[in-house]
C-alpha cells in the first residue's frame, strides 16, 4: 500500500485536474451559448436561400429543357459523378470526447464507399485533427485549411468556397460533399454528409421545415428582375458561402457541446477518484495509528516485565 505522503500528493493532483476540467466546462458552456445564438440566427436564412435557389434553378432548368439549352450558371452544371471532393470539418483541439472520431469515421466510410463505386475521391480538411489523421495514413490532401477557427465569419467561408469551387468549375470534380457535425444539443451532435454541389432539389426535411416559414411558390408565376442570369450570379455565390458558414457554425457549436459534456464527465470522474483516494488515505492513516498504538502498548508491556 502506498504511504500517506504519496496518497496526499495523488489527491492534490486529482483536485488540481478537477479545477482545470471544471474551468474548461464553464468556458465551453459560455462559448456554446454564443454559438447557439449564431446558429439560430443563420439556420432559417441558410435554409431559405437554398430553397429560393432550388426553386429558381428548377424553373430555369424547365425553360432550358424546352429551349434545348444548358443551365445558365456554370456552378449549376450536372455531370455524372465520376469524381468527388469531400470537405471534412474537424477541430484544432482535442478533449471533446468522440467529436473528431465520429467525423473522421464517417468521412472514411464515405470515401471507401465512393471508391468502391469506382469514383475518384479528393480530400480537403478543416482543422488540425483531420489534417493529422490523414497525414498519419499518408493519404494525399487536395487542401488543408489552416486558421479557420481563429476568425469565423463570412469572409472565412468565402475563402473556403473559392478554393473548393475551383476544381468543380474546371470539371476536375463532379460533386462537392460536406462532412461535419450538426448541432442538436450540448449532449447530442449528428454527423452529416450533405452535397454542396450539385445543388440538391429534394424536398425540405423536417428540420428545415421547422427552421423556416412555409412558402408556396408557383413556378409558372416566376418573374425575374432584372433577369434570371443576374439573379443567379448573386444567388449562387450567396448559397455557397452561407452553406459553408452554416456548416462551420454547426461544427463549432457541436465541438463546444462535446467538450462541455466531456469536461463535465471528467469533473465527475475526478470527484469519484478523490472520494476513493480519501477513503484509502483514511484507512491507511488509521492503520498507521493502530500500528503506532500497538508498538507503544508493546513497549509498555515490555517495561513492566
Amino acid at each position: 500500500m502506498a504511504n500517506l505522503k504519496q496518497i496526499r500528493k495523488r489527491i492534490a493532483s486529482v483536485k488540481s485536474t478537477q479545477k482545470i476540467t471544471r474551468a474548461m466546462k464553464m468556458v465551453a458552456g459560455a462559448r456554446l451559448t454564443r454559438a447557439q445564438q449564431r446558429i439560430l440566427a443563420l439556420r432559417p436564412y441558410a435554409v431559405q436561400t437554398a430553397k429560393v435557389l432550388a426553386e429558381v434553378t428548377a424553373a430555369g432548368e424547365a425553360e432550358a429543357d424546352e429551349a434545348g439549352t444548358e443551365s445558365e450558371h456554370p456552378l449549376l452544371a450536372r455531370r455524372p459523378q465520376n469524381s468527388v471532393l469531400l470537405l471534412v470539418i474537424t477541430s484544432d483541439r482535442g478533449q471533446a470526447g468522440a467529436f473528431n472520431t465520429n467525423i473522421l469515421r464517417a468521412a472514411e466510410h464515405e470515401r471507401k464507399a465512393r471508391e468502391a463505386k469506382g469514383q475518384k475521391v479528393k480530400l480537403a480538411v478543416i482543422g488540425r485533427k483531420g489534417r493529422e489523421f490523414y497525414q498519419r495514413r499518408k493519404l494525399p490532401l487536395f487542401h488543408a485549411f489552416a486558421g479557420i477557427w481563429e476568425k469565423l465569419e463570412v469572409e472565412t467561408a468565402r475563402v473556403v468556397a473559392r478554393k473548393l469551387l475551383r476544381p468543380f468549375l474546371l470539371s476536375e470534380v463532379d460533386s462537392i460533399q460536406l462532412v461535419y457535425n450538426e448541432f442538436k444539443s450540448a449532449m447530442t451532435q449528428r454527423v452529416v454528409v450533405e452535397p454542396l454541389f450539385p445543388l440538391a432539389l429534394a424536398a425540405p426535411t423536417a428540420t428545415d421545415k421547422a427552421d423556416e416559414a412555409k412558402l408556396v411558390v408557383n413556378k409558372d408565376e416566376f418573374l425575374f428582375e432584372p433577369n434570371k442570369e443576374a439573379l443567379l450570379e448573386r444567388l449562387v455565390p450567396m448559397y455557397v458561402e452561407i452553406s459553408i458558414l452554416r456548416a462551420l457554425y454547426e461544427s463549432m457549436a457541436s465541438e463546444l457541446g462535446a467538450r462541455m459534456t466531456a469536461m463535465d464527465s471528467a469533473t465527475k470522474n475526478a470527484a469519484e477518484v478523490i472520494e476513493k483516494l480519501t477513503l484509502v488515505y483514511n484507512r491507511a492513516r488509521q492503520a498507521a495509528i493502530t500500528t503506532e498504538l500497538m508498538e507503544i502498548i508493546g513497549g509498555a508491556e515490555a517495561l513492566r516485565e
